[in-house]
């Protein structure tokens, strides 16, 4: 480590109650690095805030010293933004608290929190909150995001949920935004990602849960993909809002529950879940049961922790990821030909496409209610590729381009600001769709530095 460095870190060390690293430091690799691992970037320093002074204290050494702010907090993010070459990380790990309060409904949590930290918290409540369908994913990016998971068509998405929030902003002032306190600000976070500050901590509103959800997959040949994937798009013009289906297209791992023979295979799963009253779910889950001669039919009653934590094997740290998504107002038959008809090669051991429906509640919130706007989409297709070889970085992440080409044209120009991939700036106003004007206004009021720019950034307007 240089003189220099050392002496950046001890500068700022002396103005934090938690932890300075400069580049060189025990934990400074650990810290830096992300989920996604196409991305290795060295910021200049980090601040391992434990407090919002803390927080508050890194944006003012930032602004004296010309450093650029990065933030991270549960660091999975599709894009690479989480950690900027020569910032200053500002890594909210270490706020990792979650408090319940069962009578009121009410979750407070940490910025570095993850959804299983919740979901353990809330459980023994009988509650849960509306968040991700993978457990290891920051709380933090993914609600200011908009936050689609199990529970969006039931309880709506996790912004709907969003009660309050403390934020420090460019200022370096600690607020609480919420509907009485900020309410600009508090409308701008709900889906504007991290544009307009650093949420500290998150009010989150509960939700009943039953003891167990029937839920699971029924998996099929992806040769069948276009026939079942008529079938999920029929059955969800009115399915009720406690059903929930994700279709995924992906390859048979090498695992014992599955016949050596499909290993490695194309397939179609449907992952399910149900939840409403428990009795009612098997009528709802049976359809997907009965299309003829499944892979695997695994559907059973589990803890809701338990369906949360499905897929945190298939979405490990260290592989390489790489993000195209958009949204439908409707899955025509035009759209569902041209999805099977370019999926071939499908390359990567983890790559998958998936779609998720809109509707329930998340449909019934007004666009402008908040910064997030996609509230009409019927469906939201998300390419998926994941592998570990650099080398095959191109092949990869073409043949993910040529889909998504392939798919626009059916598309409503919409899209999920979190599953914005690297390389798409062009694509964030179509994230904001009628409420850019308003978010560009308010960026240029609580942000006119753009200070919080390494992100999908939306510029102070003027």
């Amino acid at each position: 480590m240089s003189h220099a460095d050392a002496s950046l870190r001890d500068a700022l060390a002396s103005r934090l109650q938690g932890r300075a690293l400069a580049p060189g430091d025990d934990g400074f690799d650990e810290a830096r690095a992300v989920w996604n691992a196409r991305f290795h970037r060295t910021p200049a320093l980090i601040a391992r805030c434990e407090t919002d002074q803390d927080v508050s204290a890194s944006l003012g050494f930032a602004r004296e010293r010309g450093l650029a702010i990065s933030v991270k907090g549960g660091g999975h993010d599709y894009a690479g933004n989480t950690v900027g070459e020569g910032s200053l990380l500002v890594d909210l790990g270490a706020m990792r608290t979650v408090t319940v309060d069962a009578a009121s409904r009410r979750a407070r949590v940490g910025a570095g929190c993850t959804w299983r930290e919740v979901d353990e918290a809330t459980a023994p409540h009988g509650l849960a909150a509306s968040g991700g369908t993978v457990s290891s994913v920051g709380v933090a990016g993914f609600s200011l995001g908009g936050g689609a998971g199990w529970l969006a068509r039931t309880a709506g998405l996790a912004v709907d949920n969003l009660v309050s929030a403390r934020v420090v902003t460019a200022d370096g002032e600690v607020r609480t935004a919420g509907a009485d306190q900020h309410p600009d600000l508090f409308w701008a976070l709900r889906g504007g990602g991290g544009n307009f500050g650093v949420v500290t901590e998150f009010e989150i509103a509960l939700h009943p849960i039953p003891a167990e959800v029937l839920s699971g997959q029924v998996i099929y040949p992806g040769e069948r993909a276009a026939e079942l994937l008529r079938f999920y798009r029929d059955t969800f013009r009115n399915a009720p809002d406690e059903l929930m289906c994700f279709p995924f297209l992906l390859r048979i791992p090498p695992l014992d529950i599955f016949p050596a023979e499909w290993h490695g295979k194309l397939a179609f799963d449907f992952v399910l879940a149900w939840f409403g009253d428990p009795g009612e779910g098997a009528a709802h889950i049976a359809p997907f049961q009965a299309l003829g001669d499944p892979i695997l039919d695994y559907v059973v009653p589990q803890p809701y922790v338990q369906l949360q934590q499905s897929f945190d094997a298939g979405m490990g740290k260290g592989n390489r990821w790489y993000s195209r998504a958009q949204q439908f107002d409707q899955l025509t038959d035009d759209a569902i030909d041209a999805l099977v008809s370019n999926l071939d090669p499908f390359p990567g051991d983890f790559t998958t496409v998936y779609l998720a429906p809109g509707g329930g509640a998340v449909g019934r919130v007004a666009a402008d209610a908040m910064a997030y706007p996609h509230r009409s989409s019927a469906h939201e297709i998300h390419i998926f590729p994941g592998w570990t070889d650099a080398a095959r970085d191109a092949e990869v992440m073409s043949w993910a381009d040529s889909l998504h080409a392939a798919l626009r044209p059916h598309g409503n120009g919409g899209v999920y600001v979190n599953l914005l991939g690297d390389g798409e700036p062009d694509r964030v106003r179509d994230a904001y769709r009628e409420n850019w004007d308003r978010l560009a206004a308010l960026k240029a009021r609580w942000d006119p530095q753009n200070v919080f720019k390494g992100n999908h950034n939306i510029p102070p307007a003027g």
